[in-house]
C-alpha cells in the first residue's frame, strides 16, 4: 500500500507537467487560429525593450511593450508582445523583438499591431506563433507527461500482500500478481487501450495545426512552418496504429500462454501451449521468440532514461494443432545455463526480463503478443508436452532456418571452389532509416547554424547527423565476398565494389568459429539480435565470413552450413582428430 501511494505522488506532478504543457499547446494554437481574422492596425509605441533575468544555469529574455492605437475613433493602450507570453531563450526571439520595439520607441515609428473587432481592447504586436517554443513545449509533454502516467498506472498495479511476500522470498515469481494463475496474458489489450488513448491525445494537440498551416505557407510564405505537418502526420499513423491493434485483440482473443515447466528454466526448458481464437489452417505458420531484455537507466540528472536491451534470444517455429479455442500453438526453447533470472518486481536501476513474442504474417490482422514470463535457474524441463508437436516444431524450424541461411549467404559453387556473396543493400530498411534519420538530423543542425544563428546546437546535430549518414552509406553499399581456393579461405569487404579490407586464412589453420553479437535492433518494442560468423586460427586471427543473422538458431545454421561448404574441421591441440560438429553447437 505504502508503495502503491508512494508512486502515485510521485507520479503525480510529472502528469501535471504534461497536462500543463498540453493545455499551453493547445491555448496558443487555438489563439493563433483566433487572431487570424483580427485586423492590422498602426499603433504608436511609448516604452518598449526587453528584460534579462539571470538564472543559476543561463539567462532567460522577455520583450516587453507599451503602445497606444485607435480603432473605429476610439483610443487603445496595448501591452501584450505576442501569442506566448513570459520569458525564455529559445532562439533569439526574445532579444529581436524587444530591440526592434525599443527602435520603435526610441523614434517614434508607428509600428503594426493586431486587433480583436469583437472586443478592441484585445490586440497583439506579433500573432504568429513560434514553432520553437511549441516543440520544446512538446517535449516536455511528452517526456513528464509519458512518465507521470506510467507512474500512475503503475501505481494502480502495486498491491503485495504479506503472505505473497513471504512466498516470494523462496520462490521470487510469487512477487508478480500476473504470474499466480495457471495461465500468463500478453499485454495487447493495454497496448490497445494505450494506443487509442496516446493517438487521441497527440491528435488533439496537433489537429489544429492542418487549419493554421495552409495560410502560414500560402498567404505568408513562410515554408519553415512546413515542419508542423510532422505532428498531424505522426497523428494519422496513431490512428493506424490504434485500428491494428484493435483488429488484432478482436480476432484473436486473450491467447493465454500456459508455461510446461512453470517457471521457465535456465538450464532446461522453456516450452508451453498457447490457445488462440481462430480456426486451424495447417497452411498458417507462427513464429515464437524468447528474448531475454536488460532494462537499464542511462545518463544522469535531468538526462536519465530509461531503455532496453536484447542480451539473448532465440527463434523457433511453433507447432500448430487443433485446440479448445481454435489454435493450439505448442513450443520448446533449450535454454543455456549462466543467464539472468527475471526479476519479478522490476526493481532497480538494471533489472532482466524474459519476453516471449508471438507472431504471424495473416490475411487480414497479423497476429502479434508479448508475453512476460518467469524465468529461474531451476534447470526443470517440461514432462507434459506433446513429443510428437515438439519433433514437428523442430522440423518446421530448421527447415525455415535453411531457407533464410540459403538466402542470406548466397552460396555459389565456381570452378576453383565455393563462394558466397553477401550483397549491397542486403539490409535495405536500416539503411534508408538511418539515412533518413540523419538527414533529417544533420538538415536541423545546418538550419540552425544558419538563418537561426544556434552555433552550438547547430554544430551537434550537424556532426551527429553527418556521422550518421555516412555510416549509412557504409551500411547500404558496402559488400562482402569469401571464397576459397587452393587450401585458403579469402574474405574481401568491398565498398562501392571496391575492395577496401582483406583477410586470408589456410584451411589447415581453422580452429574453430566465433559467434559475434554484431548489433542489436528494436522495432515496435521487438527485440533482435543479430550476429555475424568468423573463422579462428591457430593464432587466434580471424576471418569474417557471415553476418547479419537473426538469432541464435540461424548463426547455428549457417555455421553448419559454411562448415560444410568449406570442409573445416574443428579441432584443438587436446583434439587433433577434431570436435563434433554437433556437440560444438549444442554447447
Amino acid at each position: 500500500m505504502k508503495n502503491k501511494i508512494f508512486l502515485f505522488l510521485f507520479g503525480l506532478p510529472f502528469f501535471g507537467v504534461g497536462v500543463w504543457m498540453a493545455v499551453s499547446i493547445s491555448g496558443s494554437v487555438s489563439d493563433s487560429m483566433a487572431m487570424s481574422s483580427w485586423q492590422p492596425v498602426q499603433a504608436t509605441v511609448s516604452h518598449g525593450g526587453y528584460n534579462t533575468h539571470s538564472g543559476d544555469d543561463s539567462n532567460t529574455y522577455e520583450a516587453y511593450v507599451t503602445y497606444s492605437y485607435q480603432y473605429l475613433g476610439t483610443e487603445y493602450e496595448g501591452s501584450r508582445v505576442g501569442i506566448m507570453s513570459g520569458a525564455d531563450n529559445i532562439g533569439d526571439y526574445q532579444q529581436e523583438t524587444g530591440r526592434r520595439l525599443a527602435r520603435a520607441a526610441s523614434s517614434g515609428e508607428p509600428i503594426n499591431v493586431y486587433v480583436d473587432p469583437n472586443n478592441p481592447s484585445e490586440s497583439v504586436y506579433d500573432r504568429e506563433l513560434r514553432w520553437g517554443m511549441v516543440g520544446f513545449k512538446a517535449i516536455f509533454l511528452l517526456i513528464f507527461g509519458g512518465v507521470g502516467l506510467g507512474l500512475l498506472i503503475a501505481s494502480v498495479k502495486v498491491s503485495r500482500s504479506k503472505e505473497q511476500e513471504e512466498a516470494s522470498v523462496e520462490h521470487p515469481w510469487l512477487a508478480n500478481d500476473e504470474w499466480q494463475g495457471g495461465a500468463i496474458f500478453s499485454n495487447a489489450k493495454a497496448k490497445m487501450y494505450f494506443a487509442w488513448g496516446f493517438a487521441a491525445f497527440w491528435n488533439l494537440i496537433s489537429l489544429p495545426l492542418v487549419f493554421i498551416l495552409p495560410g502560414e505557407v500560402l498567404d505568408k510564405g513562410n515554408w519553415a512552418a512546413l515542419l508542423g505537418l510532422l505532428f498531424p502526420m505522426v497523428g494519422v499513423g496513431l490512428i493506424v496504429w490504434g485500428v491494428r491493434r484493435t483488429q488484432e485483440w478482436r480476432r484473436f482473443g486473450r491467447a493465454p500462454l500456459v508455461l510446461d515447466p512453470f517457471p521457465g528454466a535456465i538450464g532446461g526448458h522453456v516450452g508451453g501451449n498457447i490457445d488462440i481464437n481462430m480456426p486451424y489452417d495447417a497452411r498458417n505458420q507462427f513464429t515464437v521468440s524468447l528474448t531475454l531484455v536488460k532494462s537499464y537507466v542511462s545518463g544522469s540528472g535531468k538526462n536519465r532514461k530509461r531503455q532496453e536491451t536484447g542480451e539473448w534470444q532465440e527463434t523457433q517455429n511453433a507447432h500448430a494443432s487443433f485446440g479448445n479455442q481454435g489454435t493450439r500453438l505448442t513450443f520448446r526453447f533449450d535454454v543455456p545455463s549462466g543467464l539472468r533470472e527475471s526479476d519479478a518486481r522490476k526493481s532497480g536501476s538494471t533489472y532482466y526480463i524474459w519476453r516471449l513474442n508471438l507472431a504471424s504474417n495473416l490475411p487480414g490482422a497479423d497476429l502479434d503478443r508479448d508475453y512476460e514470463i518467469p524465468v529461474y535457474a531451476t534447470g526443470e524441463e517440461s514432462d507434459t508436452l506433446s513429443d510428437f508437436a515438439l519433433e514437428q516444431a523442430q522440423a518446421n524450424t530448421q527447415a525455415s532456418d535453411a531457407a533464410a541461411i540459403a538466402d542470406i549467404l548466397n552460396l555459389t559453387n565456381t570452378a576453383s571452389g565455393p563462394a558466397i556473396y553477401y550483397p549491397m543493400m542486403r539490409s535495405l530498411g536500416m539503411g534508408i532509416g538511418l539515412l533518413l534519420f540523419g538527414t533529417i538530423f544533420g538538415g536541423i543542425g545546418f538550419y540552425l547554424l544558419g538563418p537561426e544563428n544556434e552555433t552550438f546546437i547547430g554544430l551537434v546535430f550537424a556532426l551527429v547527423g553527418t556521422s550518421i549518414g555516412l555510416y549509412s552509406i557504409y551500411h547500404l553499399f558496402n559488400s562482402l565476398e569469401v571464397t576459397s581456393s587452393r587450401g585458403k579461405i579469402t574474405s574481401v569487404r568491398k565498398l562501392f565494389g571496391l575492395p577496401i579490407r582483406t583477410a586470408e586464412m589456410a584451411v589447415s589453420d581453422f580452429q574453430s568459429f566465433k559467434h559475434n553479437e554484431s548489433y542489436k535492433t528494436q522495432t515496435a518494442g521487438k527485440h533482435t539480435v543479430h550476429y555475424s560468423l568468423d573463422l579462428i586460427d591457430r593464432r587466434g586471427s580471424k576471418v569474417r565470413v557471415g553476418e547479419g543473422f537473426k538469432g541464435v538458431n540461424q548463426v547455428r545454421a549457417a555455421t553448419r552450413l559454411v562448415a560444410e561448404a568449406f570442409n573445416l574441421k574443428l579441432g584443438s591441440a587436446s583434439s587433433p582428430g577434431g570436435i563434433d560438429l554437433d556437440e560444438y553447437l549444442a554447447g
